[in-house]
């Protein structure tokens, strides 16, 4: 409207602004809005393998909600990852890197990596999603490097007098059958692929530690160091924990809040937690003890 009909319309940001300046002496510390948050998200397990009631296991899928959250969290000053894995799927880790990275620059949030008890191979590439790698000085970090295993059982199905029938259309269709003899082109073409990874892993590594990187001619073969050494060597920036490194940098009344996977509302009320169903039992739980036991061969690399 117009003139002596014109509608007055309040300022709503000064009367909320106002409003919070008033509820502040009686809300609690936490939610006061001049108190600096750090969001804190927790990545632990195997990546992409062993997931299930055994052991947990980090994917794209379980990690994308609660960075977003984080990433969302008002006032956040920055994020903290604390990741704690000794590695898993290669594809699964850089997508992982990528999202952090995304929401990163979407926000304009910095990131903070610290390492718990290993950040190796696919966990490290992880860790270098951050902006700085804080890490305990006994931390195991590295392995940057590519690695594939299983088992060949040709040999034990023969003594057990069973035939092998296997029918494939396309030369390559079959390769590395584990109930096949192993053939010498069909494990180079694996490395081929190894090979490739492994010199993108190479590539996201330097660009994304630069020059902080030294010249240890084993930096990139798959070796692995206490965070010690690792300091310097590059690998982490500093020797320190989450709670000591973010109260000095934030302040004593930094909030530093925990982002906790939410389990569907069905299985809060029955009291069941997240991934337990009748699936896990019967047919699957071949499958779950095998999950948990190459989960568990990546952890015993590392000593733990």
């Amino acid at each position: 409207m117009s003139g002596a009909g014109r509608a007055y319309l309040p300022d709503m940001t000064a009367i909320l602004s106002r409003l919070r300046r008033l509820a502040a002496p009686i809300l609690p510390e936490r939610l006061r809005a001049e108190r600096p948050v750090v969001p804190v998200v927790r990545l632990h397990g195997a990546i992409g393998v062993g997931g299930g009631p055994f052991r947990p296991s980090i994917t794209l899928a379980s990690a994308a909600p609660l960075l977003e959250r984080a990433f969302a969290t008002p006032n956040a000053k920055e994020v903290a990852l604390v990741v704690n894995s000794p590695g898993g799927s290669p594809a699964q880790s850089h997508l992982i890197f990528r999202r952090i990275r995304q929401l990163s620059a979407e926000k304009e949030i910095g990131v903070t990596a610290f390492v718990e008890d290993v950040a190796a191979s696919g966990g490290y590439m992880i860790a270098c999603a951050a902006d700085e790698i804080v890490a305990d000085p006994s931390s195991i970090v590295g392995s940057i490097g590519v690695v594939s295993a299983g088992f060949g059982f040709d040999r034990a199905i023969e003594k057990l007098g069973v035939e092998r029938r296997l029918h494939a259309s396309g030369a390559n269709k079959a390769i590395l059958d584990p109930f096949s003899p192993e053939k010498p082109e069909d494990v180079e073409r694996l490395k081929e692929i190894q090979r490739e990874i492994h010199e993108h892993f190479i590539a996201l590594v330097k660009e994304r530690r630069g020059g902080a990187l030294g010249g240890d001619p084993d930096l990139f073969t798959g070796a692995f160091w206490t965070a010690s050494t690792g300091l310097g060597l590059g690998l982490v920036d500093r020797i320190g924990d989450l709670r000591s490194t973010l109260r000095e940098r934030w302040g004593e009344k930094v909030d530093i809040r925990p982002i906790a996977a939410r389990a569907p509302l069905l299985r809060r009320l029955s009291g069941r937690g997240e991934g337990v169903g009748a699936g896990v039992f019967g047919a699957g739980l071949a499958d779950e003890a095998l999950a948990a036991l190459e989960a568990r061969a990546l952890w015993s690399r590392f000593g733990l």
